[in-house]
């Protein structure tokens, strides 16, 4: 039996079974999770967006259908729905080294070596405001880029599993991808 009819059986229980949802959950779940978590850069934020597309999936399970698109590919459109009402409701506010220290707990690599620490903890922020930066760049591209780049180096999908997401032929999804870059990598340089 392959992963696929698996995957088909299962959701086929998953229809009338919580236990049998729930198992897709714990499948999808970080997946999904960490791609929100890209896109915004806002942890909470993330794992209220990734909730929600959950709901969505449980109550909109019985007209899902097999059409050539995988139920992973079906989370990821609920969950680039919900990031774009995210998005169009403004709640983006971005979200500091300094404040997941505060709120979290986030602390330095190693407690015995202060140079080490320092130096580790720089190098973070520097990458948490690169980040940053790129992910305020990515925003600011229309919609369509941001969700070809999201699910390409966000959520390390290929070029096959991008158009299966989108519903897009693959050479197009390409040439977003090419043209999107290009936009983000322009609007980079030119803040250099």
């Amino acid at each position: 039996m392959s992963t696929h009819d698996t995957e088909q059986e299962l959701l086929a229980h998953a229809r009338h079974s919580p236990e049998a949802f729930a198992q897709l959950y714990d499948r999808y779940y970080p997946a999904i999770l960490n791609y929100v978590v890209r896109r915004t850069g806002n942890i909470e934020a993330a794992k209220d967006i990734t909730a929600e597309t959950f709901v969505k999936a449980l109550s909109a399970i019985g007209r899902f259908e097999w059409r050539g698109s995988s139920f992973g590919a079906w989370l990821y459109r609920i969950a680039g729905n919900e990031l774009a009402t995210y998005v169009r409701r403004g709640k983006y506010t971005p979200v500091s080294l300094e404040h997941l220290h505060e709120t979290q707990g986030l602390e330095p690599v190693s407690a015995t070596e202060v140079e080490a620490e320092l130096i580790a903890a720089q190098e973070t922020l520097t990458r948490h405001q690169q980040f940053l930066t790129c992910l305020q760049h990515i925003r600011q591209l229309p919609v369509i880029y941001q969700e070809v780049i999201g699910l390409r180096f966000f959520a390390d999908k290929t070029i096959k599993e991008i158009a299966e997401i989108l519903r897009k032929p693959e050479g197009t999804v390409k040439s977003l991808l090419h043209r999107g870059l290009a936009r983000l990598r322009t609007a980079l340089e030119a803040r250099s």
